[in-house]
């Protein structure tokens, strides 16, 4: 996955670096407005910044696309105990790659990020949590780190002020479930990373028990330019309840894969034909992913008028998600892209919850005999149910990830499920091996 070649078509706010000559550095993060957003947030009262950032109508990139703004907010300001500022950097849902663009292309960004939000909050201290499969990144990230001390933006009485702050990374071991952040912050006390019962929410008890904000990378990258250029600014880029840009991996059956910074609200046909280059092969949309491999599937139909925002999303009953888009043509079998997801989601599974340790298992070995073409009739119905005896039954959303895709493949293509009854093989792949 690449971010190459760059599309007109993008709005390049959070990757206009991308591209320059030694981006991660720090002299070319200086030379290009950088950290000019954190001395002017020196001079903002913690509420200002906060609410610069309502403004702004961020919401989170991770995935669930909670406002950022509000939940910096729900940290309390009267605790006496120190406060601490988390970076999710632990991408790992399937589809999904631009937070390792980031790290990789302009670090300083997730720096001055982090900074602000410990001046909005009064925190002292940040940790970078990064994906274990991403530890090659920790050498760019330490770097940027040691930088940003040498010219004063981290360590103590930043530029002159009285705002003390450091900051470190931590390597995951590779494991799924610490993308979800109480896992992750488990992971980060040294514990295994196993999700915490909620209430309390990390805002209040977060990081060694300790109120926290908790973010995805490119939420934190997409602060410095709202407090550079003023939250308005940033809202107007999007559309009304979500602003600014939102970097999309397009991956799948399209000509021109990659990573691209388009505008929340963008028309998906135009992201499809003329951002991605269109189908391969001039093919047909069959089925569209949106936001990673937890997403409900959406069938072509579905995706005529759709555009990229979180509201539009809904109101087809799946989600923007992390921004992982996944394209598949009219020749991909969908109880193969069931199959593969399950696999993925029972291998994942930490087994804290028995919903999602069995189900997810016993969903796996279905697909297996269905694909394999020794399916029964009744297994459908029984897929379905499976799965959704896995919703809101688990600690965190993990059981859910893997039932909401298998609920709307089974719902939406029930056809190739009957397909691959009596004893018949994968059409599609028959198909594919007698071309």
């Amino acid at each position: 996955m690449l971010y190459n070649p760059p599309s007109p078509l993008e709005t390049k706010v959070l990757t206009r670096r991308f591209g320059l000559p030694n981006s991660a550095a720090v002299d070319t993060y200086l030379a290009t407005d950088g950290y000019k957003a954190f001395k002017k947030a020196l001079e903002m009262k913690p509420d200002a910044i906060i609410e610069e950032v309502k403004v702004s109508n961020l919401r989170g990139r991770g995935g669930a696309g909670f406002p950022a703004g509000m939940k910096w907010s729900f940290v309390p300001r009267n605790s006496p105990k120190p406060k601490y500022i988390v970076v999710n950097a632990d991408e790992s849902e399937p589809g999904t790659c631009k937070d390792r663009l980031l790290m990789e292309n302009d670090p300083h960004q997730l720096i001055e990020g982090m900074l602000i939000a410990g001046l909005a909050v009064d925190a002292h201290a940040g940790y970078i949590y990064v994906r274990g499969e991403y530890r090659y990144l920790i050498e760019i990230l330490d770097k940027a780190i040691a930088e940003a001390y040498d010219k004063g933006y981290l360590g103590k009485n930043l530029q002159g002020s009285n705002f003390s702050f450091d900051a470190y990374t931590h390597s995951g071991a590779g494991a799924y479930e610490c993308g979800e952040e109480s896992a992750l912050l488990e992971s980060l006390e040294g514990k295994r990373g196993i999700p915490r019962i909620r209430p309390p929410f990390p805002a209040v008890v977060g990081a060694f028990q300790c109120p926290t904000i908790l973010n995805n990378v490119e939420t934190y990258c997409a602060v410095p330019p709202i407090l550079r250029d003023g939250g308005a600014a940033f809202a107007a880029l999007g559309v009304p309840k979500a602003g600014g840009t939102k970097l999309t991996c397009l991956t799948g059956h399209v000509n021109k894969p990659g990573v691209y910074e388009l505008p929340l609200g963008f028309p998906v046909d135009r992201m499809i034909n003329e951002v991605g280059g269109g189908i391969r092969g001039g093919k047909k949309l069959k089925a569209f992913i949106p936001g990673g491999s937890s997403c409900p599937v959406l069938t072509a139909a579905e995706c005529e008028g759709l555009t990229m925002d979180y509201d539009a999303m809904a109101k087809k009953k799946t989600m923007l998600g992390s921004g992982g888009v996944v394209i598949m043509d009219e020749d991909t079998c969908m109880v193969k892209v069931a199959l593969r997801i399950m696999r993925f989601y029972a291998h994942e599974s930490c087994g804290w919850c028995i919903p999602c340790r069995e189900g997810t298992t016993w969903i796996r070995k279905i697909l297996t005999r269905f694909h394999d073409g020794m399916g029964r009739k009744d297994d459908i119905n029984l897929l379905g149910d499976l799965a959704k005896n896995m919703l809101g039954r688990t600690f965190c959303p993990l059981g859910d990830a893997a039932a909401l895709p298998t609920i709307s493949i089974v719902e939406k293509f029930r056809e190739e499920f009957e397909a691959h009854l009596d004893g018949k093989p994968c059409p599609y792949e028959k198909e594919l091996v007698t071309a």
